[in-house]
């Protein structure tokens, strides 16, 4: 009994060391098959990395938008008697959108315009007192003047009977001041004459500056009802009516807006990392999925919204067919030129802004996976900043069932 209880132990204890062997194969070979597996050919695409000048262009989303924009407002106090428009349509200069009602403002256009026409009918009469004063004054003078030449003529027939002796030296002296006398009295009505004439001349003045402000009132007034009729003012589209029909408004209220349709701008919003890398009229590219239009930067806010900085780009080539406002875009927005920057073609999986691990070639028939940290994703480039030198080989096909292993043979 006690001779077999020893050979049953011995056989337990080889056994447990075949077993313990085992299992030291089976790590080795899982160890050794982390490290290495075989690959065909055919499964892998190698691209080369290249080296080089790169223009960095920054991706960017956003929307046309009316370069003009004009917001129509209510002329005068009014109710909304008709809608003509609605919005999306298109309209032109005069298209008239909307009509406001004003019983009060017609009859002080009417009040305004009788006023008028009874300031130039008054303006018009003081002309003729005028004219009937001025042939007075006229007659007055015409009189002097005769009496002048009265005077003149007695002063010539005493002087004559003088040299004969007939007349005395008295009557020639009387005749004498009557020409003095009447020449005096003409010079005294001449200038009385033209000061009358200068009077009338303010009084007409003064009666043309109220017909021209009566006039001035009345345009003002037939302004705002015709404003009651609200036009477009610009071409493009109506793009909001603040009003319904029957609404009463108030001066200077809200009623529409009316926006461009050929004179656009595009609104972009910048990743915040490389907003401050973009300056003012830094090229664009702009998509509209119907072609591509080029642009420049014309502002770029400060605030951060969402991670993003909204910024505007003015258009520089014509528009496409679809191009219209609110029209969603996208863009690449000039950043930097970049000389001997390393980089490869844009490859499926491999994200920009990152570090990521990649098969490498590194002899005739292996491969070896390496870190590498990528930069900016710029027109199908993606540069590389780390881990990789001009002249490498990279996978760029999916093998991302092999990512467990360390290196991989290649078979062909």
């Amino acid at each position: 009994m006690k001779i077999e209880l020893q050979q049953k132990t011995q056989w337990k204890k080889w056994l447990a060391f075949g077993l313990f062997i085992l299992s030291l194969a089976y790590t080795a070979q899982a160890v050794t098959s982390t490290n290495n597996k075989t690959i065909m050919a055919n499964e892998i695409t190698l691209q080369t990395v290249q080296s080089g000048a790169v223009d960095i262009y920054s991706n960017a989303y956003g929307e046309f938008a009316s370069a003009r924009e004009r917001l129509l407002t209510a002329p005068a106090l009014g109710k909304v008697a008709e809608i003509l428009v609605r919005p999306g349509t298109q309209v032109h200069a005069d298209t008239i959108i909307l009509t406001l009602a004003n019983p009060k403002l017609e009859q002080e256009v009417g009040q305004a315009r009788g006023e008028l026409a009874q300031l130039e009918a008054q303006r018009e009469a003081f002309k003729y007192e005028q004219q009937s004063e001025r042939l007075d004054y006229q007659g007055r003078i015409a009189d002097i003047e005769a009496e002048i030449e009265k005077a003149k003529l007695e002063l010539s027939v005493n002087e004559n009977l003088m040299t004969l002796g007939v007349a005395s030296k008295i009557e020639l002296q009387r005749a004498g001041l009557a020409v003095k006398q009447q020449s005096k009295r003409l010079i005294f009505e001449k200038k009385k004459y033209q000061q009358f004439i200068d009077m009338q001349s303010y009084q007409l003045t003064q009666r043309d500056i109220t017909v021209s402000q009566q006039q001035a009132q009345l345009s003002l007034l037939e302004e705002q009802l015709d404003d009651m009729q609200v036009k477009a003012g610009i071409a493009g589209s109506l793009q909001n009516l603040a009003v319904e029909l029957g609404q009463s408004v108030q001066l200077g209220e809200s009623l529409a807006k009316v926006g461009s349709n050929k004179q656009l701008i595009a609104r972009l919003r910048l990743p915040q990392h490389q907003a401050d890398q973009i300056d003012i009229n830094a090229p664009v590219i702009i998509d509209t999925q119907k072609g591509k239009i080029a642009a420049h930067i014309t502002r770029i806010e400060s605030v951060v919204t969402n991670g993003s900085v909204l910024a505007e780009a003015s258009i520089d080539d014509k528009l496409t067919s679809n191009a219209r406002p609110s029209l969603t875009i996208s863009a690449q927005i000039f950043v930097k030129h970049q000389e001997d920057a390393t980089f490869i073609n844009q490859v499926s999986g491999i994200r920009p802004q990152s570090k990521q691990s990649v098969f490498v070639k590194t002899a005739e028939n292996t491969l070896s996976q390496r870190d590498v940290s990528f930069a900016e994703l710029s027109q199908g480039r993606l540069v590389i900043t780390e881990g990789l030198i001009s002249g490498d080989e990279i996978v760029s096909s999916d093998i991302s069932k092999y990512n467990q292993f360390q290196e991989l043979t290649i078979e062909h």
